[in-house]
């Protein structure tokens, strides 16, 4: 079924406006680093909301901190398409990475709104609460709370500074004991769209705007803990030495080896505190973190276990205490079969070719594929790079995920 309906070439500018604005919210004065829970997560939900209510939408912050526009089909209390994406960014952000598909369905929203039109369907434009796990090391907090997956053991995990998730909670203005009501019905949501740049080089090599996401990598993520002995750098003879950060450079090559064995297998080693951190001191204690990720997830698993046994080894040589503390765990997830060949035709009708990709990141649609029909649409990014300030994208290539977005939602159809 086709609405017939057409996006204005203004959408561009208007999300890369928006987008200049949310990259103003930042812990950092020279570079975009927004938490969960954390004031400049406050101010992003504030602008996000008066921006969606300014496109004509109803507006609410749920339970875990998604800030939520609702606009109704052609009757109320309509199923609803879902759009969104993330406004937590990690630390020296770039500016693109969740927030494009925010603003984007905002974009769409509004279009559709000053036009007059409304769909068979509600939509809903939903800017997750954190999706990154930088703050609590755990990913997809506000999908996983709507989808009712959210472990409520997380509650009292802390942050950098001792904050419990729960007391960081409240801090904000949200109840911890309510977070279950955070939850949604499955009968309610249609499906989830989520518009995201690549995060990678190979819509830019083939000259395409943009790309049909076929599915997720699944992904571990580890917080590696190494208890040696401190001592003096001058007097403890070499063999005789407990070096937790000797041993935490064994571990790390061991990830850079295992991982480049041919099974398509990522690592990294993205943090490392050693204390006490003098020039003249032995390591005594080390912690870094580990992210594992594969599109297969049985070359997953045994890639961890290989890298697990070896940091094993490493630490029992050294005579160095070793504690394994997986905080993430998320299995590979095909994109819905429907969805994808819906996005084929949406793009197809904008005029580019149809190229399907696989994601090596992960995303809220991740969590939400658990509950609902969910698809992505990639757009192109600079040299392939993100999660960094180097982070770009071009006003036409906004316009075109626009306007694939729009020509989407013109063609859904959930009669069958």
């Amino acid at each position: 079924m086709t609405h017939d309906l057409t996006p204005s070439d203004s959408l561009g500018g208007a999300i890369m406006s928006q987008i200049e604005q949310l990259a103003t919210y930042s812990e950092l004065a020279n570079g975009l680093s927004r938490r969960y829970l954390s004031p400049e997560h406050r101010k992003a939900n504030d602008q996000v909301g008066d921006w969606m209510q300014s496109a004509g939408m109803n507006v609410r912050q749920d339970e875990i901190g998604n800030i939520i526009g609702r606009y109704e089909g052609t009757s109320e209390g309509l199923p609803a398409v879902m759009i969104g994406s993330h406004l937590d960014t990690v630390v020296m952000a770039g500016k693109y990475d969740g927030m494009l598909g925010v603003t984007t369905g905002i974009a769409c929203v509004e279009e559709l709104n000053r036009q007059g039109k409304r769909l068979p369907f509600a939509i809903e434009i939903i800017g997750f609460a954190d999706e990154e796990g930088v703050r609590f090391q755990s990913t997809y907090l506000g999908s996983r709370a709507l989808t009712g997956n959210f472990d409520t053991a997380l509650l009292e995990r802390k942050d950098e500074h001792g904050i419990t998730m729960a007391q960081a909670m409240t801090e904000f203005g949200l109840d911890p004991l309510r977070v279950g009501d955070a939850a949604r019905q499955k009968k309610d949501i249609l499906a989830y769209l989520e518009l995201h740049i690549e995060q990678g080089p190979v819509l830019e090599s083939e000259n395409l705007p943009v790309g049909v996401v076929t599915s997720i990598a699944g992904a571990n993520r580890m917080l590696i803990t190494l208890e040696g002995v401190a001592g003096h750098a001058g007097t403890v003879p070499m063999g005789m030495r407990q070096d937790a950060l000797a041993v935490a450079a064994e571990c790390i090559l061991a990830v850079e080896t295992v991982c480049s064995e041919g099974d398509n297998v990522v690592g990294t080693v993205g943090k490392l505190t050693t204390e006490p951190g003098a020039v003249n001191v032995i390591p005594g204690d080390v912690q870094f973190t580990l992210d594992l990720r594969a599109a297969k997830d049985e070359n997953r698993i045994k890639a961890l276990e290989k890298v697990s046994r070896l940091m094993v080894e490493a630490a029992r040589r050294r005579g160095v205490k070793l504690t394994l503390e997986n905080t993430h765990q998320a299995v590979s997830v095909p994109c819905d079969d429907n969805i994808m060949n819906f996005i084929d035709q949406a793009i197809t009708e904008s005029g580019w070719p149809v190229r399907r990709l696989p994601s090596g990141a992960g995303h809220d649609a991740a969590a939400m594929a658990e509950m609902v029909p969910a698809g992505m649409l990639f757009i192109r990014c600079k040299d392939g790079i993100s999660h960094s300030p180097a982070e770009d994208i071009t006003i036409e290539d906004a316009l075109a995920g626009a306007r694939v977005m729009f020509k989407l939602l013109s063609n859904l159809d959930f009669s069958s």
